[in-house]
């Protein structure tokens, strides 16, 4: 997927495999809600996109999260307009 953030790692969790790739905040040049949080991600702040690692996904499964927030969705998970 050539997206220009960078490159991808596989991450694996409670909730599956996931393709991890990090967004630094100087590459975050548009607006997103977290699923984890419910918030708006800004503009130039730095963040992560995950979509699972089964067959890679596709472009409609890309979420772009608070690094927090990705880092704690397993003790909290996804809010409910997402999952």
């Amino acid at each position: 997927m050539g997206t220009g953030f960078g490159w991808s790692r596989v991450e694996e969790g409670p909730d599956g495999d996931w393709m991890v790739r990090t967004v630094p905040a100087a590459q975050a040049t548009k607006d997103y809600r977290c699923p984890g949080c419910d918030h708006e991600i800004r503009a130039g702040i730095g963040h992560v996109v995950a979509w699972p690692a089964a067959d890679h996904g596709g472009v409609d499964d890309r979420r772009h999260w608070h690094t927090g927030c990705w880092n704690a969705r397993s003790r909290r998970g996804p809010t409910r307009r997402w999952s």
